[in-house]
């Protein structure tokens, strides 16, 4: 059975429309992302271009201004929760893992 889209975001996706909170512009956040994740995710443009298009056509974020070929975009409410159901799927993993492994791993490296 194929998942619906966007029932779970991977990590570009995720990233994405953390950096809408605030408006930006698609340029803005190819810079954000190694910022916000510590050069760990970083995103091309055909990558993030057809990601926004796909957000947007969903209804999860929302075209704010266009100067020319540059166009701003912020988080819409249905992106919103999105992010609001990832955090939530991610922090059961995370007690699922806690769980199995007790918490004495939980600090472990690795």
């Amino acid at each position: 059975m194929a998942r619906s889209k966007f029932q779970t975001l991977t990590e570009q996706m995720f990233y994405i429309l953390l950096c809408l909170k605030e408006e930006c512009c698609g340029t803005d956040i190819i810079d954000r992302l190694p910022e916000i994740t510590n050069n760990r995710i970083q995103i091309g443009p055909g990558t993030l271009y057809n990601l926004l298009e796909q957000f947007l056509d969903s209804g999860m974020i929302k075209e704010t201004a266009i100067q020319g070929r540059r166009r701003s975009y912020i988080l819409a409410d249905k992106g919103r929760e999105a992010l609001k159901k990832e955090r939530m799927r991610l922090m059961t993993q995370l007690e699922d893992y806690r769980r199995v492994f007790g918490e004495e791993d939980s600090n472990a490296k690795s």
